[in-house]
């Protein structure tokens, strides 16, 4: 298991886009991955557990990856956060 601690740089929080383009990224692995802000729980592989999540600016998100591709999954999960899903 692998995880790494983020925070959401993007000005307007995870919208409908970049929470489109997570989705796409995270369909991606076969690993079990699972984001966490405070004491929510959120599913990447599905846009409405992100949407519903009501994730702002300058969270603090942790990144949980399980599985087989886990390495991978994490390195490019904190690439695209970093790269504010290309906003």
């Amino acid at each position: 298991m692998k995880t790494e601690k983020v925070i959401l740089k993007n000005e307007t929080g995870l919208h409908a886009r970049p929470a489109s383009e997570l989705t796409k990224l995270s369909a991606k692995f076969k690993c079990d991955i699972k984001i966490k802000a405070g004491e929510k729980e959120i599913n990447p592989k599905s846009i409405l557990s992100i949407m519903s999540a009501g994730l702002t600016a300058n969270t603090e998100l942790e990144i949980i990856c399980d599985g087989e591709d886990e390495e991978t999954a994490i390195t490019e999960l904190v690439q695209a956060f970093n790269n504010k899903f290309g906003e």
